[in-house]
């Protein structure tokens, strides 16, 4: 270490060189060498805490972390202390339910739930006068009903509609039965979901758990004749639900705000 230059002292007997004494040196020099150790283990426990699983992703999902895709900050916040159960969104005490069968391959559904839903989230939703049940169905292809149920196994964790909703702001145009809600990309998708945990979603979509949730979709939506996606219905909380889906055409964000505030009146 290289000495210091000598300091002149203003003492009596006039200035004589003042130099540090090595005892100082060699404290000071330890205090940082355990500077040095304490910021290489934060670094490394920092690291440790969130390992990667054996597909290289994540074991918890961060909306922030390296393997997120773009947006997902966004899609987080925008459900951020929403009470959220399985594939319902909102207060239970909600006086009006917004139904909305979708389809995860659907590009319809992605111009709804990028364009629309939030507004309804922000207005309705958050603030306790909606609550609503999500009802991924599968009609376009077979990554219809393997996407769905990585949503559902979302759910499981109270964490689909932050799926659904980052899934649909990385839909590439003209991506139906192209391949790209592949496996990789299912678990992308989890991984940018905050305090997701990875693995489970990823197990989880293949067990019979998800599958009978699945079929209780598909029950639903032979009973209410839905024809395509998305479709939503609306009405009082534990009353009947109408349809406000005109034919083979999703509700504009106007029509579907009026068919709420009409609920919403009538209560």
């Amino acid at each position: 270490m290289r000495t210091p230059p000598p300091v002149r002292s203003k003492g009596v007997g006039g200035a004589r060189p003042r130099q540090a004494s090595p005892r100082a040196l060699a404290i000071g020099g330890g205090i940082v060498a355990l500077i040095a150790i304490a910021v290489v283990l934060a670094v490394v426990l920092g690291r440790s805490s969130n390992p990667p699983s054996s597909n290289g992703l994540p074991t918890t999902g961060d909306a922030n972390g390296a393997a997120a895709v773009p947006g997902a900050p966004e899609a987080n916040a925008l459900f951020n202390g929403i009470p959220q159960k399985g594939l319902w969104l909102g207060k239970t005490s909600a006086p009006v339910t917004m139904q909305m069968f979708i389809d995860v391959q659907c590009p319809i559904c992605k111009d709804y739930e990028v364009n629309s839903l939030p507004t309804i989230v922000q207005r309705y939703i958050r603030n306790g006068k909606v609550q609503l049940h999500l009802e991924p169905w599968a009609f376009i292809g077979p990554d219809s009903h393997s996407g769905r149920l990585a949503l559902i196994a979302a759910s499981f964790q109270n964490r689909g509609f932050e799926y659904a909703k980052v899934l649909y702001d990385n839909q590439p145009p003209g991506s139906e039965n192209t391949g790209w809600l592949n496996e990789s990309m299912m678990g992308q998708i989890a991984a940018s979901v905050n305090g997701l945990d990875v693995p489970k979603v990823m197990s989880q979509r293949k067990e019979s758990g998800a599958a009978d949730i699945a079929s209780k979709v598909d029950q639903l939506a032979t009973k209410a004749k839905v024809g395509g996606t998305p479709t939503i219905f609306v009405g009082p909380t534990g009353g009947k639900l109408h349809n406000i889906t005109g034919p083979g055409l999703a509700p504009t964000l106007q029509q579907t705000e009026q068919a709420l505030d009409a609920a919403l009146a009538n209560r």
